[in-house]
Order: structure tokens, then C-alpha cells, then sequence
């Protein structure tokens, strides 16, 4: 089996359960257990870990002997990933950031650096990254093909959620936004993104309570096309993606796009952004 560590801010969290359930159940046969796991929060770190079955750790150094790869998770917490992957970027070995990969694109960049100092593979989605909606776009010929492009998405905050659907619009329409307008705040934002070529997207997050089911619109020069998520089948595909990325040693999600994605996030929160475009 091939080893994979946990590394967490707190690991009572609905994606380390999720992903050692997937790598325990469904995506068993590729190989990979979960050898280890610690986190910043150690008393709750050690329950989880117990109930779990997955030996704790206390120090990063003892957990990096007993694995081959790393999953950094803390989901809800992205000011800890700086930290956390200073913990474990300089070991060497290829990491797995999860959603949101950073508070802002300056901490991105950071860890980035980080990463390439340590001549680490180092790769971060949302786990809309990896939908129906993207392979609509693969069998309508690519992103460049994608003229406009509508997209919903909702959750507790758009701190938090709001990555979901500009990643799910960017790993559709490609990077590049040039400016965006914020036309409303929470608890029903809307932005509207353009591209220097002309293109345009419109992404609603939806953060007060309302059943919001993931989905999409993607219009061409040939068709408009309605596109829902499969929300039951993301976290497995998001985990097949980065384990093909440990496989590789290559990461499969181009850095750029990342980049670019919270580079709208950090535009989207300026204040002027809801009365006029600003530059992403």
C-alpha cells in the first residue's frame, strides 16, 4: 500500500472523513491507505484519529517516516495551510492542499514559492473542479469554445463557498479574467466576470439558506446547454485527481488557474467592487 499522512488544523471535519472513507471503500483498489495523520488541534486530533482507526502523531517529523504522500486538509480554515504546509512542504514529498488553497492570492503565491524551494509537486482544487459540467466542455471542443457561462453555488458563507463556483467557471473558461462587478452581497452574491477577449461569466453564490444544487449554463456559438452537478460523485473524482497527480509526479491542475481564481476572490471582496469593475 502506498501512504498517504493526514495533515489538519482539526480533523472533526466532513473531508477527512469523507476522503478516508473513499480511500478505505470505492477507491480501495488503487492502493493507498491512510498511514498517519496530526493536527494543530491535538486532543481532538487524537479522538478523531482513534475513532478512525489511523495512527496519531504528534510531530510532523515521526509522521513523515511512515509516509510516501500528504494531504493537507483544514477545509474551513485556509489561514492555517500557510503553517501546515511549512510543516510538511520541506520533506519533499507531493501534497494535496484542499479547497480553499489559501486566504488570499499572496498566500497562495507563498505557498507556492514554498513548494518549488522544496522542489515539491504541490497541487489544490475545489472539488467542483472535476463535474459533468467540465466534460460538456472537453466534448464541446475546449474552454475557448465556451462564449458565456452562467453558474450556481451556495453554502454557509461566501468566505467559504464562494471558491466552488469560480473555480467550477475557471477550470471551464480557462484563466486571464481581466475585471469583474459585484452586483450584490450576502446572503445572494453575484458576480460578473470578464475576459480580455470578450468572454463573460455570471456566478451566483447563494449563502442564505436556500437549497442551492451546484450547476450551470454554458453557451457556445452553437447551443446553450444547462449542465447539473453530480454532487454525489466530486469528492471521489477530486480524490482520484490528486492521487493520479502523487502517481505522476506532476500535479493536473495548471497553477495559473489557481492563481487566477483567488485572484477574483480578492477582487470580489473589495468594497468598490460592488459599485464598479475592478481589475482581477
Amino acid at each position: 500500500m502506498t501512504r498517504i499522512g493526514f495533515v489538519d488544523y482539526d480533523l472533526n471535519n466532513f473531508h477527512a472523513d469523507i476522503y478516508l472513507k473513499l480511500l478505505r471503500g470505492e477507491l480501495a483498489e488503487l492502493g493507498y491507505t491512510v498511514a498517519g495523520c496530526t493536527a494543530l488541534k491535538a486532543e481532538s486530533g487524537r479522538i478523531w484519529a482513534a475513532e478512525n482507526d489511523v495512527a496519531w502523531f504528534d510531530d510532523v517529523n515521526v509522521l513523515d517516516a511512515q509516509v510516501d504522500f500528504y494531504v493537507v486538509l483544514a477545509p474551513s480554515n485556509p489561514e492555517t495551510h500557510l503553517q501546515l504546509c511549512e510543516q510538511v512542504l520541506p520533506m519533499g514529498k507531493p501534497t494535496y492542499v484542499d479547497k480553499t488553497f489559501a486566504p488570499d492570492t499572496q498566500t497562495a503565491e507563498a505557498i507556492f514559492t514554498l513548494a518549488d524551494k522544496h522542489s515539491v509537486v504541490i497541487q489544490t482544487s475545489s472539488a467542483l473542479r472535476y463535474t459533468d459540467v467540465q466534460k460538456y466542455v472537453v466534448d464541446a471542443g475546449g474552454s475557448e469554445k465556451v462564449l458565456h457561462m452562467v453558474a450556481w453555488g451556495g453554502g454557509s458563507s461566501f468566505a467559504e463557498y464562494a471558491i466552488h463556483p469560480v473555480e467550477l467557471v475557471i477550470s471551464c473558461m480557462g484563466d486571464g479574467v481581466q475585471r469583474l462587478l459585484r452586483w450584490s452581497d450576502e446572503p445572494r452574491s453575484r458576480l460578473l466576470l470578464e475576459w480580455a477577449d470578450g468572454r463573460t461569466a455570471v456566478i451566483h453564490v447563494h449563502t442564505d439558506g436556500a437549497t442551492t444544487p451546484y450547476s450551470a449554463s454554458l453557451t457556445s456559438a452553437t447551443e446553450t446547454r444547462f449542465v447539473a452537478v453530480d454532487s454525489s460523485a466530486i469528492f471521489r473524482d477530486t480524490a482520484r485527481a490528486f492521487l493520479l497527480a502523487f502517481e505522476r509526479g506532476q500535479a493536473n491542475v495548471p497553477r495559473g488557474q489557481t492563481l487566477d481564481v483567488h485572484r477574483i476572490l480578492d477582487a470580489a471582496r473589495r468594497p468598490d467592487a460592488l459599485q464598479t469593475f475592478v481589475g482581477v
